[in-house]
């Protein structure tokens, strides 16, 4: 069984190799013309193929570029409708006479579109009507019996994601751009979710003055139901943080602690954090400095909000 797996790896990898040697002009004529075009890239293929064309249309919508999957098929049963003159259309097929694919041809040239053709066979009737041809032939499948195919699906994948990871570079396509179409994923929230997205607010949040006693202080952080207050000045503006970190330091004295001034046992000049700022910062810095609240403030440096690694849980960044 090893040696047979080991025996179709090695198909496909050295299929991969030579369509590698083959890339030219044409593969780079596909990037330019796709990538300056206003519509959308149409990928058609049947059987096999289809199910590949469906997943780099997928791969190059995620990536910036508008893609969607046609069914050589139902194409031909009212589907064409979704094709127009602004689109590009890739035709795939190894053999390029698959039937439906040719009877595709004519109507989408009606329509006006530039054709891509993918096929491993390049002397055939889909390559001959192409405007450009990706040659994604193979010398053999990996299949035991010669029928399934694998290395040429294989290969047409791996063209495809070299289309899209080309479009990326060539439409300056970044991580963040990449997060608005994967809102509701992992990488989405640490690109998108900003503070002031997560924090708490107003009641939410203990903020007291310099001059407020220990024991109201604690009140304030019952009440809001957080484990720190921030300390302002009459502007809102940040001066320290006072957490039960604190409070332990000072029991020492005993009752005598809760008569004081919270700006006398206060921690002065404490990390805060711009509300602006990504979730994901916030996260960092709480783990590098090894706290567990981080004051929120306005650029004028006026406490806004308070976030807790708690608040960063419940939005999924730990």
């Amino acid at each position: 069984m090893l040696k047979r797996a080991k025996e179709v790896l090695t198909i496909e990898a050295r299929a991969i190799n030579q369509m590698m040697r083959r890339l030219d002009r044409d593969f780079e004529a596909t990037v330019e013309m796709i990538a300056k075009s206003s519509g959308r890239v149409i990928i058609c293929g049947m059987g096999k193929s289809g199910i590949v064309a469906r997943k780099i249309a997928a791969t190059l919508s995620s990536t910036g570029t508008s893609s969607i999957f046609l069914h050589s098929a139902e194409a031909l049963h009212g589907d064409l409708g979704r094709v127009t003159a602004k689109d590009i259309v890739v035709i795939i097929s190894q053999s390029g006479e698959t039937e439906e694919t040719l009877r595709l041809l004519p109507l989408v040239r009606k329509v006006g579109v530039k054709i891509i053709v993918m096929t491993g066979n390049p002397k055939s009737t889909l390559a001959r009507h192409g405007d450009l041809v990706l040659n994604i032939k193979v010398d053999a499948e990996g299949c035991p019996l010669g029928l399934a195919p694998m290395a040429s699906t294989t290969v047409t994948m791996a063209l495809g994601d070299a289309l899209a990871a080309c479009l990326i570079d060539r439409k300056k396509f970044k991580k963040e751009d990449f997060a608005q179409y994967h809102p509701g994923g992992a990488l989405g929230r640490q690109l998108l979710l900003k503070v002031e997205d997560i924090m708490r607010r107003e009641s939410s949040f203990a903020r007291v003055t310099a001059k407020t006693k220990v024991k109201d202080v604690l009140w304030t952080i019952t009440r809001a139901r957080c484990g720190c207050a921030c300390v302002v000045d009459g502007k809102h503006k940040l001066l320290g943080i006072f957490t039960d970190g604190d409070l332990r330091r000072h029991l020492e004295e005993g009752a005598a602690v809760l008569s004081r001034k919270v700006s006398e046992v206060m921690t002065k000049n404490p990390a805060s954090i711009g509300k602006e700022k990504l979730a994901a910062q916030a996260f960092d810095m709480l783990k590098s400095k090894k706290i567990d609240e981080l004051p929120v403030v306005d650029k004028a440096g006026r406490v806004v909000g308070l976030l807790d690694v708690q608040d960063l849980l419940k939005a999924g960044l730990v």
